[in-house]
């Protein structure tokens, strides 16, 4: 099978860490036959250097006519000084935009040879981690208007965050189609008792939930939502919930699980458009060009493509049984490596990951 793959090496760690995804993926072509074409474009800080844009309009264009894009990942300070609409997250915001992918499958998995890494008490990592958050990720006030002006003699400063209906509905049926493969319960997560947007959320979702009898339905409130992550994390199974709440609750969950850098994202639109995957960490400059990022949420990334838009769940499993294999074996990148630890390279993770996928 041929596949064309958009590859955005972005900024800080983002090109080293792409490296290693990119060495998995020619493991699992020569295993499996396959045959990936790799076409690489700008994006973030390295697309202003380049051409003074965070989103060339040619990087879109491939992206669009890839089956899938693998991101790595973008930002940092050198570009903190530019404006908002400027700078390189405002280009992934837009290749979201641009793509339609609306909604963001992040899941958070204590593996268990992590679980002396994960920073909650040893009798609640044991009740066991393995819950995915669906956000919706091309509305709310991400994508509201923005406005900064003078009133009164001071600068006040507005974001408006908007939802429909139909934006609504669309998130709830991925959320609700994940739970029946999975173990059958939804929390869709809002803020009811302040918002207008979470209460025409929470309305959209009851009568979602009454199309899906077979699956557990509850509604949370986000400060509620977020206690729970870390007080009993076990009761959780599919959470969905919009862009903003959603941001910030995927960053607490992957650092329970004891590393935000073995977490992957998928992001997926409109069925045959291609799907945006990236791990959930930021660019890292401090160590960029360090040899001490870990590769394995890029990795990962590489096991959601190959499962959600390339129709290759066998691949998919062999890449997540290959990094499972690699932490059994006991090795571990400084983030999750324990005191008695000898943490390994980015590379060397990476080496060992595109070894074991390549064992039959």
């Amino acid at each position: 099978m041929q596949k064309n793959i958009a590859v955005l090496r972005g900024d800080g760690i983002g090109p080293e860490i792409m490296e290693e995804a990119l060495r998995c993926l020619d493991a699992v072509e020569r295993r499996f036959g396959h045959s990936f074409a790799t076409s690489e474009a700008l994006l973030g800080g390295a697309a202003i250097d380049a051409v003074g844009a965070p989103l060339p309009a040619e990087t879109l264009a491939v992206c669009k006519a890839s089956d899938a894009v693998l991101l790595g990942a973008v930002g940092g300070p050198k570009w903190e000084h530019l404006p908002g609409d400027a700078r390189p997250e405002k280009g992934l915001l837009g290749l979201r935009q641009g793509l339609g992918v609306y909604a963001n499958l992040r899941p958070a998995t204590l593996f268990p040879q992590l679980a002396a890494a994960s920073p909650l008490r040893a009798d609640i990592a044991a009740a066991g981690i393995d819950f995915l958050v669906v956000r919706e990720l091309i509305g709310g006030i991400y994508f509201g208007v923005h406005k900064t002006e003078e009133k009164g003699g001071q600068q006040v400063a507005t974001d408006v965050m908007e939802y429909s209906e139909s934006e609504i509905e669309r998130i709830l049926h991925v959320a609700f189609g994940a739970a029946q493969k999975r173990r059958g319960k939804v929390t869709s997560v809002d803020k009811a008792n302040v918002l207008d947007t979470s209460r025409l959320w929470r309305a959209v979702a009851g009568r979602v939930a009454q199309q899906y009898p077979s699956v557990e339905f509850e509604n949370m409130l986000v400060d509620n939502a977020a206690m729970q992550i870390v007080k009993n994390p076990a009761q959780f199974d599919v959470v969905v919930t919009e862009n903003m709440f959603g941001d910030i609750l995927t960053d607490e969950a992957s650092m329970i699980t004891g590393s935000i850098g073995m977490i992957p994202s998928a992001s997926l639109g409109a069925p045959g458009a291609p799907g945006l995957f990236e791990p959930i960490h930021g660019s890292a400059p401090d160590i960029a060009g360090k040899n001490l990022a870990n590769p394995v949420g890029t990795i990962l990334s590489v096991g959601m493509m190959l499962r959600y838009s390339l129709g290759m769940p066998t691949e998919a499993d062999a890449v997540e049984a290959a990094v499972l294999a690699v932490l059994e074996s006991g090795l571990r990148t400084a983030d999750a490596a324990g005191p008695d630890d000898v943490p390994v390279g980015c590379e060397e993770m990476g080496r060992a990951v595109a070894a074991a996928i390549g064992k039959a």
